[in-house]
């Protein structure tokens, strides 16, 4: 635990995989970091983040945890399955369409009884909406009974992000026992949690593990001010004994495909790539895309051959049965499917 905080139990060590076929065919040394493989929910990395939010949330009594997101949140799915662990009531509220259909995170989440707010984007700053939503069920829901504990969207805050402080120096400890030296560390970047814990902990512990971002949403002025601002709050909060400007965090914004979330080709072909050449299951939004960014940097030769490289697998494979994805793998995908009558 760094800084002495509490945190719950709900991540054992990942393993780092050699990925042989895939290290061979692009010319380098590929490695998988599977924080896909987390216990509850259907895995994936945000439960690191929820081991910190969810034990400060018990610590003050809580009885029901609200967070936000679009409506497949995987982080909103790994607060749900976390909420139903510790017998917590749990909400998920999002500014975004009801996508025709109870499927993938949405039917997980409702699985674990947790409730999924859908709300219409009417156009104003979505920030300005999350707040007067989650304002409004707080209020709701304080009205039944409930003590409610906000948790931001993906869990990036400076709390939350400890919990890929710890798996930074949990990577550099598996690296150095594989010998994997200065490698390149690659995450997809959202809401910034996962880098920003990552960035701290490798540089504050002296890791020569090197991180590298690609942006899986289009990273403008708000982003490029939060990343400052969000360094600036983990260092005051934890004593950090490291500096960094803005310069100093490598993120790649060039593969975002136009949006968050979006139907990309180049996506469905990484993850058909990936799972067809080592069995391991990328999700189209985050995993996939950053995933998609790789392979063309590798052909770009921004990732030289022969480097070594990591790829931390955040997990997210319910995404690949969200509605609008599942057609168009369906669309694609069809002519192998034999139909016998």
């Amino acid at each position: 635990m760094p800084f002495g905080i509490k945190k719950l139990s709900l991540v054992g060590k990942t393993p780092v995989e050699y990925m042989p076929t895939l290290s061979r065919e692009l010319g380098i040394q590929l490695y998988f970091k599977r924080d896909d493989l987390t216990s509850w929910g259907a895995g994936g990395n945000k439960l690191r983040k929820l081991e910190y939010l969810v034990a400060e949330a018990l610590q003050q009594g809580a009885t029901m945890l609200l967070t936000v997101g679009g409506a497949q949140t995987n982080h909103g799915r790994l607060t749900a399955a976390v909420a139903a662990k510790y017998g917590l009531k749990c909400c998920i509220a999002a500014i975004d369409e009801y996508p025709g259909e109870v499927s993938a995170n949405i039917l997980l989440d409702r699985i674990m009884g947790c409730d999924v707010v859908l709300k219409s984007d009417d156009g104003r700053d979505e920030n300005l909406q999350f707040d007067e939503l989650v304002a409004q069920l707080t209020a709701e829901y304080e009205e039944k009974g409930e003590k409610v504990y906000y948790i931001p969207m993906g869990g990036s805050n400076a709390l939350g992000a400890l919990g890929y402080y710890d798996c930074a120096v949990e990577l550099t400890e598996q690296a150095a026992e594989m010998r994997l030296g200065d490698a390149r560390v690659i995450d997809a970047v959202g809401s910034m949690g996962t880098f920003m814990g990552l960035y701290c902990g490798l540089k504050n512990e002296g890791s020569p593990l090197r991180l590298t971002g690609i942006a899986i949403s289009p990273f403008g002025e708000y982003k490029e001010k939060r990343i400052v601002n969000y360094f600036a709050e983990m260092k005051a909060q934890f004593g950090l004994d490291i500096d960094a400007v803005r310069e100093d965090f490598d993120i790649v914004k060039d593969y975002t495909r136009g949006g968050y979330n979006n139907l990309s080709r180049e996506v469905r072909d990484a993850v058909c790539y990936v799972a067809q050449k080592e069995a391991v299951l990328l999700d189209p939004c985050y995993t996939g895309k950053a995933f998609a960014g790789l392979l063309e940097m590798v052909r770009e030769g921004k990732i030289a051959k022969g480097e070594k490289v990591i790829f931390l697998h955040t997990g997210g494979f319910p995404g690949l049965y969200t509605r609008h994805h599942r057609e168009a793998f369906e669309a694609e995908l069809l002519d192998g499917v034999r139909i016998i009558k």
